[in-house]
């Protein structure tokens, strides 16, 4: 009987805990999206190869970024560090070192591109904001919310 009520302590604890940094991860907004990508314009044309970005202003919290993990997958992320409230040093710029992303506040949390999973040293367990991407061929793509 200890041993199940110490279990059930540890699990009750470790929850209510998980949710407490859960709960840090609120700074986003439900932004309209709805973006036409197509590969083959100038301003995409990296997302024509496997592990590229490209970053999109004017869209979403701080800007989206996409990234074409193979020649199946893009991805969207919204570029606001979801640690943070949408701010100046939020935005998610590129880190030079492949898939991943930090932010310009101190803490500089990063995140990888092709997860959506913030790294080690991140303040708080949150990951990025995604967004629909639905193929809709000949290199198009519509980024939805």
């Amino acid at each position: 009987m200890k041993k199940l009520v110490l279990i059930f302590s540890i699990l009750v604890f470790t929850c209510s805990g998980d949710d407490n940094n859960r709960s840090n991860c609120n700074f986003l907004f439900d932004a309209g999206v709805n973006l036409t990508v197509n590969t083959n314009l100038p301003q995409f044309s990296q997302l024509q190869f496997p592990q590229n970005g490209v970053y999109v202003s004017n869209q979403g919290n701080n800007g989206i970024w996409l990234w074409r993990l193979n020649s199946a997958t893009l991805y969207a992320w919204d570029a606001a560090d979801p640690s943070h409230a949408p701010g100046a040093c939020s935005t998610l710029t590129d880190s030079g070192t492949g898939d991943v992303v930090v932010c310009g506040c101190d803490d500089a949390n990063q995140y990888s591109l092709s997860t959506g999973l913030g790294l080690d040293g991140n303040t708080q367990p949150c990951t990025l904001m995604p967004y629909r991407v639905d193929n809709l061929g000949n290199g198009t793509f519509l980024v939805t919310n």
